[in-house]
């Protein structure tokens, strides 16, 4: 099945859903961040872990069911497993792109309940509907009855100053019952007002212990943990307590953080990549991408980190952020990136 240019049809979408039966836990997970994991850095992430699950950015639902669908949706099917993100709050919509994401292979929808933007809350989507747990039972219901693959549901703790742990259960118990088994949870208030997106990743206090608490008290449902991770050594603690972590900017900012997940998360035995290796892996996507009408920069955008904390990472970065090498290069400049970032490390 490719479904990098067209939609699959309906016996190739049961052939996706059937061959991806054994995915992976959801032990490890990156983050929807939008303007970042978008299908290039997806691709790249994949090169880097075999297991961890990988979210696109939030697409809306007048996106989708007004726009381009193809642009929104198609991926390669090295990213399984892959979740959609969707920004909505009216059941029907959601229903229908959810059979869209069914459609096109995703192994998961995700409604987002967290994003605070007063972008998002004019569209009354994103974290105030917190407020209103009953309308998003209503959306996991909707979005259940219409597919087959899981629905989840990504949140903050609460909403302004509410900060007591019982409105964090009593929204997760009004969704479960409605459905939903997989709930994500960012250990953060979401402030509606007076914070700026960046504001709400840094200023709420996390709160990881409402989080814990959660789990144990709701052990039948999957709970995975996301908001301020940025060592294994972190993931390793929160697994102790949860069924799962989301990592957020630490996995776009040094991506190799994600080297050794499969090992340690999943027991996998198979070395980790080399990042050398991850560069010859990127090179046939880059190339096919690039006939797709794809700008260079739009790849090299998102692989900046990849020598982070390496002798001659700036070689790496320099070359990559180049406006002018950028413009016209082809798959190559990688390959020369890679040798100018060794020649560094030899220096």
């Amino acid at each position: 099945m490719n479904v990098n240019k067209t939609a699959p049809n309906g016996a190739e979408t049961r052939a996706s859903q059937e061959s991806h039966g054994n995915r992976p836990s959801r032990r490890m997970s990156v983050a929807p961040m939008l303007d970042w994991t978008d299908r290039h850095y997806r691709y790249f992430a994949r090169q880097i872990t075999r297991n961890a699950w990988l979210y696109t950015e939030m697409v809306t639902t007048g996106a989708l069911l007004h726009g381009d669908v193809a642009r929104h949706l198609r991926f390669d099917d090295a990213e399984h497993p892959v979740a959609l993100q969707l920004g909505g709050s009216e059941p029907a919509e959601l229903a229908r792109c959810a059979r869209l994401a069914q459609q096109w292979g995703y192994d998961e929808v995700n409604l987002n309940v967290g994003c605070p933007s007063e972008r998002v809350q004019k569209g009354a989507f994103g974290a105030c509907l917190m407020a209103e747990p009953q309308l998003v039972a209503d959306c996991v219901k909707a979005m259940r009855d219409a597919v087959d693959i899981d629905v989840t549901v990504k949140h903050r703790i609460g909403i302004d100053q509410v900060e007591h742990y019982d409105y964090l259960r009593e929204f997760v118990d009004v969704v479960a019952d409605a459905g939903c088994r997989t709930f994500i949870v960012h250990a953060r208030n979401a402030i509606l007002k007076g914070l700026s997106p960046k504001e709400n990743r840094e200023i709420p206090p996390l709160k990881y212990d409402y989080v814990y608490r959660l789990k144990r008290e709701r052990p039948e449902l999957e709970i995975l943990l996301n908001g301020g991770v940025k060592t294994n050594a972190e993931i390793a603690e929160h697994l102790k307590h949860v069924d799962g972590v989301m990592v957020g900017r630490e996995a776009y900012h040094n991506p190799w953080l994600m080297a050794d997940w499969d090992a340690l998360f999943y027991g996998e035995q198979a070395a980790a990549p080399e990042r050398e290796r991850v560069v010859d892996a990127m090179l046939p996507y880059v190339s096919a991408r690039l006939g797709d009408g794809s700008h260079l920069r739009h790849i090299a955008r998102h692989i900046l980190g990849l020598f982070q904390g390496m002798p001659g990472a700036r070689n790496w970065r320099r070359m990559l952020s180049d406006a002018k090498l950028l413009d016209g290069a082809d798959a190559g400049l990688l390959s020369q990136a890679l040798q100018a970032t060794l020649q560094g490390r030899r220096a």
